[in-house]
């Protein structure tokens, strides 16, 4: 009877389990002395039945034993009720504290103040933060569940109810936390990636500028007319290839300007950054259109000496029909250098607009 009455009901779900397993010994051995019970009312029936002469006394005994064995097992019932219900209660606690314990080592995770250094390594974060996110969505069902169970144990266990609550709440207030602490790295994140993101771009146009500027500042001036004439082409192509990057350079810039209207944290780098972006650009430009004039520049010097060298040829060779003696030697031959001599002053008129 001591074992049946006893009001221990275990610190822990440890405990529980041990007790409860004491007692589901203590009821083998309680089925076990039914049998003997049995075995006592038989008796005392057999003795009722043969008329003994202490037949009275015999019916106390056996209502007494009867009476203490019903009573023994009904207390038995009511221990067994008790420690299934601690129980019970005992692993919503152990569920609750280890739910709390997952969430706190989360939320240290969370409370991170590492948000990148470049694109990849935010690129990094924030695919393991977007799977610490899918683990608490998971891990909200389960919440869920603790506190609907929590519901169920305070109506059918209301000497715990006060308890029961306490651990709900702790439950509760431990899963808002994570939850804002992961909202809020969340947006801490994406600024830093929108950050990074537009680093990586002006990195890349920057640099791309450099490496134009190099470009066009490579070529020699050209010795004649046909390297004149393949500078001024490749210098063309330069110039589509500045167009094509202009979608670049707008995209970088409105990147920069969102983050600046929305009150980046780190809105002075990006006002820098946006700055020397404009001023690169330009400066490209400038440069380009400065080697387009020195090209043009030159093609025009080299169509001049090819010119000349051209007239000076011309010179030279009609210099020569100039200086010939011959003044004929009959009407035929006057008349036929007569004519050669008309088509010298009309070549001579040709030549005299070109040089004029």
């Amino acid at each position: 009877e001591a074992i049946v009455t006893s009001e221990e009901l275990g610190q822990d779900l440890e405990h529980v389990e041990v007790l409860q397993k004491k007692f589901e010994e203590f009821q083998t051995d309680l089925a076990a002395h039914e049998e003997r019970v049995n075995e006592v009312n038989q008796f005392a029936g057999k003795l009722i039945q043969e008329q003994h002469p202490e037949e009275e006394l015999i019916k106390s005994k056996q209502d007494e034993v009867n009476a203490s064995w019903q009573r023994l097992k009904g207390l038995a019932l009511q221990r067994q009720g008790k420690l299934f219900g601690a129980a019970e209660v005992q692993r919503f606690n152990r569920d609750v504290d280890e739910t709390i314990s997952w969430i706190k080592e989360k939320g240290q995770l969370m409370a991170s103040d590492d948000f990148g250094r470049d694109l990849a390594s935010v690129q990094a974060l924030l695919r393991k933060h977007e799977g610490l996110e899918r683990d608490l969505a998971a891990l909200e069902d389960k919440v869920k569940a603790l506190c609907a169970e929590a519901d169920r144990l305070q109506q059918s266990h209301p000497i715990n109810a006060s308890q029961i609550q306490v651990k709900r709440e702790e439950l509760i207030a431990n899963w808002e936390q994570i939850r804002t602490l992961a909202a809020e790295r969340h947006a801490r994140l994406n600024d830093s990636y929108r950050l990074q993101r537009f680093l990586a771009d002006f990195r890349d146009l920057t640099s791309w500028v450099t490496e134009m500027k190099a470009l066009i500042n490579a070529d020699e001036l050209a010795n004649d007319v046909a390297g004149a004439e393949a500078l001024l082409d490749r210098h063309q192509e330069h110039k589509g290839e500045i167009d094509a990057h202009e979608d670049s350079f707008k995209s970088a810039d409105e990147s920069g300007q969102a983050l600046l209207a929305a009150g980046h944290y780190a809105s002075d780098e990006v006002k820098e950054k946006l700055t020397i972006l404009s001023e690169e650009r330009s400066a490209l430009l400038e440069l380009w259109e400065l080697r387009r004039q020195q090209y043009e520049q030159c093609m025009d010097l080299q169509l001049f000496y090819r010119d000349t060298e051209q007239v000076d040829n011309w010179m030279s060779k009609q210099e020569a029909f100039l200086l010939n003696e011959d003044l004929g030697d009959s009407l035929d031959s006057v008349e036929a250098l007569l004519k050669k001599h008309e088509d010298f002053e009309k070549s001579l008129s040709a030549q005299e607009e070109k040089i004029t």
